[in-house]
């Protein structure tokens, strides 16, 4: 397992392209338990977004996002994911949009690393009606920390294309942030940032990347549901002006033993 999980950090510098607003997140390193299932709804909706087609892809604005995520824990630092996208906009009505399917493996603990470590493999198919990319593929590598109410997480995502306008471009580089503190026994508060500055060989021009800051409200100390709101801004003219996300998530064991 050690040298598979060298392997697949390696690889990180082969890879893709981000599915925008369908799933707004920063990631965690720590993989789904072992015999656990998490079911995920991430809605997102566009108030302020393009407005005009491109590259064959349907506007933005006024578009509700919506990605249902089952999470399986495989073994105690192994998980697979399933992705199903979803769009409504007007006048297209509600559509389906593509699938991903995601494995990460994280760091074993007998590492003792000081921080948490893991690393996402995500890989899949979207229409192209709502992607300029219709085959992608996504490495996030996961490095978190926690001291005592304040905790830190930096994925430096890369994303390329296999079949799309990008497809014959260099790994794009999408760097996501986020840092939060415990206000409340139940409650974080904190900040994430997303961003995409084009082909890690030849960054876009400043106004053509995506930079957005988002304000989350995070669920603390409760085993059964993840809860993960907020509203986001765009800080250039190629981002989506005004965004608000919201992730509800419910994990099942089935494991527990019978009283």
């Amino acid at each position: 397992m050690k040298t598979l999980a060298l392997l697949l950090f390696s690889f990180s510098f082969f890879v893709a392209s981000a599915q925008d607003n369908y799933e707004i997140q920063v990631y965690g390193s720590e993989t789904q338990a072992k015999r656990t299932t998490q079911i995920e709804l991430h809605s997102n909706y566009t108030f302020n977004g393009q407005k005009l087609i491109v590259d064959g892809v349907r506007p933005s604005n006024r578009a509700l996002h919506e990605t249902i995520e089952i999470t399986q824990g495989i073994t105690d630092n192994f998980e697979l994911g399933f992705y199903l996208f979803m769009n409504y906009t007007s006048p297209y009505g509600y559509q389906f949009v593509g699938t991903h399917i995601r494995p990460r493996i994280a760091a074993p603990k007998s590492w003792h690393l000081p921080f948490g470590l893991s690393l996402s493999t995500e890989f899949g198919y979207q229409r192209s009606e709502y992607s300029p990319d219709t085959w992608t593929l996504e490495m996030r590598p996961i490095i978190d920390k926690e001291w005592d109410k304040f905790y830190v997480s930096f994925n430096p995502t890369f994303g390329a294309s296999f079949a799309g306008v990008n497809k014959n471009s260099a790994p794009d580089f999408e760097p996501n942030l986020k840092l939060s503190y415990q206000f409340f026994k139940n409650t974080s508060l904190g900040v994430e940032y997303y961003g995409s500055t084009g082909p890690i060989n030849n960054f876009d021009k400043l106004p053509e990347q995506n930079h957005a800051i988002f304000l989350a409200y995070d669920l603390e100390n409760n085993e059964k549901w993840e809860v993960n709101f907020g509203p986001g801004w765009g800080l250039t003219p190629a981002t989506d002006g005004f965004v608000f996300k919201m992730i509800i998530g419910r994990r099942i064991a089935w494991n527990k033993k019978k009283k």
